[in-house]
Parts: C-alpha cells; structure tokens; sequence
C-alpha cells in the first residue's frame, strides 16, 4: 500500500502555540491551571492535560485562584473581564489570526458598522466574535441566511478563520454584486486555504482518504466534507482505533490529511497502522519480512548489529587486525543499554511509538533479562580485551544504569537531579558511547593509545551516531514536548536541527575523505563516506516531505549503520586481491 501524507497535516502556528502556552503553564504560572472551554477541539490532547491536572473550566465563579488559559479560538471580551475580576491569573491562548479577526470587529463595530460573520454560530470562535461586535454582530451559515438579511448602510463581512474557502468566495462575490459598499475582508487563515486545497490535489493522486481529527473540529470536518465532495472515499477518524472500521484492504493508494488541532503523535499511528496493512493482507514472504523488521527494530538486535558493523568499520580505518571481542563488545553494550533506556523510558513511547510501548510492557521480564545477559557478557567480553577496556566498559555501564536515576537529593532545589535532566543529554551521551565502544575501545587495545587517528575515527563515528538519533529525536519532537523532555529539537527548534544534522553530515563525509588523503587512516574512509552521504539524503527527503515517519525509515536510517560494516567487507575482500 502506498501511503501520502498531506504536507499541511497537523498543527497550525495557533493550536501549537496554544498548545506550548498549556505545556509550559505549570512551571510558569500559578495553580492550579485551567482552560475556559476547552483549549482546542481534540480529545487525546484535552486527556493529556486532563493527566497533567490542567482542568477545563466551563463557567466563570464569582471567586477563583489559579491560571486560566484563554481557548485557541478566543471568548468574548467580557469573558475575561469576568475571569480577571473573579481572581484568575490569564493567559492569552487565542490564535494570532483570530485576534486578527477580531480586531477588524471591534474597530468597525467602533465606527457603526454591522458585521456579518460567516461561520458556524455554535462555534467557539464564532461566539468570541459575535462579543467583539457586540449588538452589531450577526452571523450565517448558508447563502438563504445571508440574502435575507435587510440592507445596512454599512457593514463588513469577516469569516471564521476556518470556514469552507469556496463558500466565502460565494458570499464576497454575493456582496460585491448585490452590496458593492459592504467591505469583505479575506480572514480565512492562510494555513485552513493551503490545507483545503492541497486536500483535492491529494483525492486526485489517491484511492481513498483519511482524514484525522477531533469529531467536534470543526476544520477536521470541513476537511472530510471537501474530500468526499471529490467523488473519492473519505474516512474521518479520531485515532488509528477508528481504522477498523474503514475497509481499507482493497486500496492501493491511501491519503492521510488531518485537522489543524490534530496532534503528530496521532497522525503517526494511524500511519504506522495503515503500514501494516500489506503485511496483514497478504500471507507468505510479505508477511514474514514485515515481521522480521519489526521484531529486529522492537527488541533493538539490528540496532546492536548497527554497532558491532560501526566498531569492524572502525578498527578497519585504523588499520586495526579485526577481532571479534571489540565487535561483540559494541553489540552487547549497545543492546543493553538501548533495551533498558525504553524499559524505563515508555512514557514517551506511549506517544511516539505506543506499538514499542505494547511490546515492552507485554515482555517486560523476558527484555529485562535480556538487557542484564546483555551487559554482563559485554563487561566479560571487555575483559577479554585487556583491564583498560573492562574498566571503561565497567564504567561506562554504570553511568548508563544510573541515567534514569535521582542522584541528587530533592531537597537541595537543585533543578538538574538526574543525568536525564540535563537538556540534550541522551543525543549526546548515546553518540559518545557508541563512538568510546566501537572506537577507542579497540583503538586502545589495538594500538595501546589514544592516536590522532583514533581521535578522527571516533570524531566521526560519534558525530554519525548523533545525527541518527537527533533525527529520531526530531520525528518525535511533539511526544518528548508533551513529556517536557528537552531535546535537541525542542532547544533549537526543527528547522534549525535540520540544518546542523545536514552540517554534522557533510562534515563526516569530509573528516574521512581528507583523513584517507593525508594518510592518517586507511583509504576505506573514501568508501565510508557513504553512510553519511546517505544519511544526508534521508534527512533531506524527510524535509522535502518525501520519506515520512514510519517503521520503514526507522530501519533504513538503522541500515546505514550496517552499511558501514557491508562496506569494509567488500574493503577487505578487495585488500585481498
């Protein structure tokens, strides 16, 4: 099955910063926290501040304490007169462009004018309109609404930031033909224009649609009305749950588009649903390499294999003899400690990946053991190698075990207690633990110090790695936020993440490629430089749009890494030629 996501999908500039403004309340404001109404129309996300105590107020008490966030949509404005005057701390949440919206209101309203507001009356944010223009305001849904109203002198026309684009343009050719001085203003937000549009272009490259959103969204629902309006299958869902009854087996070609209160974390299940499907409908080889990718990636196995093909890459550019100890090493390492980072880090998987968060708690005890087998055979393959490297391995295992733990008493203040804490830890103290274990472990042992091209080899590897698990960090960005997690995406932002993945990369290409010229490594680091090179595709047709957050660019982005290590195999198979 082919599957496209709209580019538009998810979370407009307003529902983000809404939603950001919520997140970050509880650290910033005073408590208790709440919402006028609910913040946006999404009930996962309305659950998720539920869990964080931010509660939804729907009346205003004559008395209060706390902070209130006003909606996304807006309230009228003396609705928070009245929340201000009861004691309430508020916090403006209303989109920029309702703010807009309402600002042409209330200058014209000023003036004597009579708004007309096209939208639906029920609609939050229809209401917080109608109260900027106080007696002056009148709202309709349809054309027949519209032509009965009366003539005014003057009047203006605004719609709700998220009405049907090809309606309005009906009603602004209306008035400009029936009532030339009525002043129409274009309020539609830009991103509901670019989402409906590219709606239909989508119907037109695809079998059937999808559509995710909140049932009482009202732009999730104009989305699923224009896409069944193009004559193809149209489906709206509110979690992957709601596949179940689409009937999509006999689809070739599914489109995925989502409302602008729709979370990434949703979109990315119902994706990661629809990509089981070929597996589940067809029996035979499909079935059993889809199965086979899935428990390699689950278990992390093709991970640790990534790491044992990194350290033979390794030993390989320092024209180290291979060895299996060190190899070994780096893949019982790595596996231990990738398997007790999500034994322990499942609260996040619960919205990044909930399928790995399934699996884990299903095979607790069995993951358990295998991370403990994992990391004592690792300690007793380092042995092996000599006392210097079971000392580091030793260590290095016990700093791993303690990540997750508080090693700083609470009552001190101290804001940093765990290693965890620290802003962009796991990035980096993965990257620098994968590049100590395939590198200069056996750079030590190899060469009995630390060289110059040790130091290069293990500049690359660990800036390789580092790019591999920022990019996983930025295709989970909106789970680690909801977990107030800092990661390296929520410190830079995306865009900027973006950029330094794409300068590490080019920088790995050129650290072997000169190393090789100069000598100072052997001449596989000419060859090597493809797994950086294809990293920086991917990374590039992840921005582009063309590979999305899936299983499959999980275990390509993972591939690379025992590229390395098919790479230095056809390096040596050559060098014995």
């Amino acid at each position: 099955m082919k599957i496209e996501i709209a580019k538009t999908a998810g979370f407009c500039m307003g529902v983000r910063r809404a939603v950001e403004l919520a997140l970050d309340a509880p650290g910033k404001h005073a408590a208790p926290i709440y919402t006028y109404g609910p913040l946006i129309h999404n009930p996962q996300v309305l659950s998720l501040f539920a869990e964080k105590g931010i509660t939804v107020l729907k009346t205003i008490p004559e008395q209060g304490s706390g902070t209130v966030l006003v909606r996304a949509h807006g309230v009228p404005p003396e609705d928070k007169q009245r929340l201000k005057a009861a004691g309430f701390r508020v916090v403006d949440a209303t989109c920029p462009r309702v703010i807009r919206v309402q600002t042409i209101i209330r200058v014209h309203a000023r003036k004597g004018y009579t708004t007309i507001i096209v939208g639906d009356r029920d609609h939050p944010e229809v209401i917080g309109l109608v109260g900027h223009a106080g007696d002056s305001g009148i709202v309709v849904s349809t054309m027949a609404e519209l032509e009965a109203l009366p003539a005014f002198d003057q009047a203006i026309i605004v719609a709700q930031t998220t009405q049907n684009l090809r309606f309005y343009q009906q009603v602004k050719a209306w008035a400009q033909s029936t009532f030339p001085q009525y002043k129409a203003y274009d309020t539609i937000c830009d991103s509901t224009e670019k989402r409906q549009a590219e709606i239909k272009q989508l119907a037109d490259r695809v079998e059937a649609v999808i559509v995710v959103g909140g049932k009482d969204s009202g732009n999730t629902r104009r989305l699923a009305e224009i896409a069944a309006e193009t004559g193809k299958p149209a489906f709206h869902v509110e979690t992957e749950a709601d596949l179940k009854s689409c009937c999509l087996d006999n689809y070739n070609r599914v489109g995925i588009t989502a409302g602008a209160s729709t979370p990434n974390w949703i979109i990315k299940r119902v994706y990661r649903e629809l990509e089981k499907l070929p597996a589940r409908r067809h029996a035979g080889l499909v079935r059993i390499l889809y199965r086979a990718m899935q428990t390699l990636l689950l278990t992390n196995v093709y991970v640790a294999m990534g790491a044992g093909c990194l350290c033979l890459a390794g030993t390989r550019l320092l024209e180290i003899k291979p060895s299996a100890a060190p190899v070994a090493v780096a893949m019982l390492y790595v596996l231990s400690m990738h398997l007790l980072n999500h034994l322990t880090g499942t609260a996040e998987d619960e919205y990044n990946d909930p399928e790995r968060a399934r699996f884990y708690e299903q095979n607790r005890l069995g993951l358990s053991v295998m991370a403990i087998a994992a990391g004592g055979l690792g300690i007793l393959s380092a042995s092996a190698m000599g006392a210097v490297a079971f000392v580091i391995l030793l260590v290095m295992s016990l700093l791993g075990l303690s990540y997750n733990l508080y090693l700083l008493p609470g009552r001190f203040g101290f804001k940093f207690r765990r290693i965890k804490d620290i802003p962009g830890s796991k990035t980096c103290l993965i990257a620098v633990a994968w590049g100590v274990v395939a590198v200069l472990l056996p750079g030590i042992t190899g060469q009995g110090t630390v060289s110059a091209a040790s130091g290069v080899v293990f500049v690359w590897a660990t800036a390789l790695v580092f790019a591999r698990t920022a990019f996983f960090d930025l295709l989970d960005v909106q789970g680690d936020r909801i977990m107030g997690k800092e990661t390296l995406p929520i410190l830079l932002g995306s865009r900027k993440t973006v950029v330094l993945l794409k300068s590490i990369l080019v920088g790995c290409m050129l650290l072997v490629c000169v190393g090789s010229a100069v000598g100072l490594i052997s001449g596989l680091g000419f060859l090597i430089a493809l797994c950086p090179a294809a990293m920086l595709a991917l990374v590039h047709a992840y921005e582009k749009g063309l590979m999305l957050p899936s299983m499959r660019l999980e275990f390509m982005v993972e591939s690379l890494f025992l590229l390395s290590g098919f790479l230095t195999l056809l390096w040596m198979m050559a060098d014995t030629f």
